[in-house]
């Protein structure tokens, strides 16, 4: 195992530890606060689809941010696992509609729901620093996701976060893609990273 991917793997390990300290209270707090976020969502999208996530096991609960992008009239898209080494498709999902269990679980729209190609994307994260370098759980989903992205068309890509979750470097390699910006209880931090950092001025 080459340096970065042991301090991957620690930093990984790091994380998991970190979110799993969080309060019941702190879940809370965090949860309602990032759900606020949901109008400058609205806006950095524009008139295109935002992708969230749904949380798992003890990850930041994105339900009630779900709730307020609803609320606010926004067109929604969840992230579905299309195979290994592939990036991520996104299909238009609402509440109440007709969900499976995908890969590693996670619920994912239907094969029928529209594919979207949303403008903001969110991003889950365990670990992360001030330039927007994120350590995730390791299939590289996200990287590729968001180098496709960035190739067809201008978007935003936040983290969703705990601030314990942040570090003071990640290791990179050439195929990582950093986030525009980590959104946690404490508020937005807008990543060191160059012309990245002006998708979250639209």
């Amino acid at each position: 195992m080459n340096d970065n991917k042991a301090e991957k793997a620690w930093l990984r390990k790091r994380g998991l530890a970190d979110r799993r300290r969080v309060s019941v209270r702190g879940h809370r707090i965090a949860a309602r606060e990032i759900a606020e976020w949901a109008p400058e969502f609205k806006r950095l999208a524009q008139r295109g689809t935002i992708s969230c996530f749904f949380s798992f096991g003890d990850e930041l609960d994105t339900a009630p941010l779900i709730s307020e992008l609803t609320r606010c009239g926004c067109r929604l898209a969840l992230p579905v696992v299309t195979g290994r080494g592939k990036p991520l498709t996104f299909r238009r999902w609402a509440p109440g509609d007709p969900m499976r269990a995908g890969a590693f679980g996670i619920r994912e729209p239907l094969d029928t729901a529209p594919e979207e190609a949303p403008l903001v994307i969110l991003v889950p994260l365990l670990s992360f620093d001030a330039r927007g370098y994120r350590i995730g759980y390791g299939g590289g989903f996200y990287d590729r996701t968001l180098a496709a992205a960035r190739a067809d068309r201008r978007i935003a890509a936040i983290g969703l976060a705990f601030s314990c979750q942040e570090v003071g470097r990640v290791p990179t390699d050439r195929y990582d893609q950093p986030v525009d910006g980590v959104l946690t209880e404490r508020g937005l931090l807008t990543c060191s990273g160059g012309a990245r950092a002006a998708a979250l001025s639209w």
